[in-house]
């Protein structure tokens, strides 16, 4: 049996992951192709509880804390959700994967790049997606259209400074490596950014679907 593909979404608060999300899922069932679809932190039921940690724990959380509850998630999720998954033939879609906390706690809590590749290496998690697709967009333009979401978790409260050291690692990341990582400008219209999506995935989509 042929293993399935992974393709991870990425990018900052108010990108428009939620709504290429659901166009990468249209697109992939047009394709015929079987898919899970899944996000993190969460994706798993243990994983939802330490999302709802992360994102809505009351008072003060150390950094490091944040780092291993990402972490636990994310061991949880590639064991039970995302390998079992690629092994039967099927593709994984995740909004946000481990490049998410290399932006975020690496360097958007300054716990360094290095140290957390380094945790998932010594736990186990080596997987790298087949396709990652990275909106892109000024953290400002960003933050502007998440006021219009409502109430803040407990990482989108964090500074402009914070941000913009984890946006800075996400373009690092795809100059890093441009086989994998596909940036798209979500500032363009919602027409123009689909495009891209499209012909980022149809480099990966079997012929016979593409």
């Amino acid at each position: 049996m042929t293993r399935g593909k992974f393709i991870t979404l990425e990018g900052l608060e108010g990108v428009g992951k939620t709504t290429n999300r659901a166009f990468l899922e249209s697109l992939l069932n047009e394709a015929g192709v079987a898919f899970v679809g899944t996000r993190e932190p969460g994706g798993t039921p243990l994983g939802e509880s330490l999302r709802n940690l992360v994102l809505h724990a009351e008072g003060q959380m150390q950094a490091e804390t944040e780092l291993l509850l990402m972490a636990a998630s994310r061991v949880e999720h590639v064991a039970t959700v995302i390998e079992p998954a690629l092994q039967r033939g099927e593709w994984v879609l995740c909004d946000r994967f481990l490049d998410a906390s290399v932006a975020y706690q690496g360097a958007g809590r300054e716990l360094g790049v290095e140290r957390v590749a380094q945790l998932h290496e010594m736990m186990g998690v080596v997987l790298t997606p087949d396709l990652t697709i990275l909106l892109d967009m000024t953290v400002e333009a960003g933050l502007e259209r998440m006021a219009e979401r409502g109430a803040p978790d407990r990482i989108e409260r964090e500074t402009l400074a914070f941000f913009e050291r984890a946006r800075m690692a996400y373009l690092q990341r795809a100059t890093a490596a441009p086989e994998r990582v596909v940036v798209v400008d979500a500032s363009q219209t919602l027409v123009q950014v689909q495009v891209q999506i499209q012909d980022a995935l149809e480099r990966i989509l079997p012929r016979s679907s593409a």
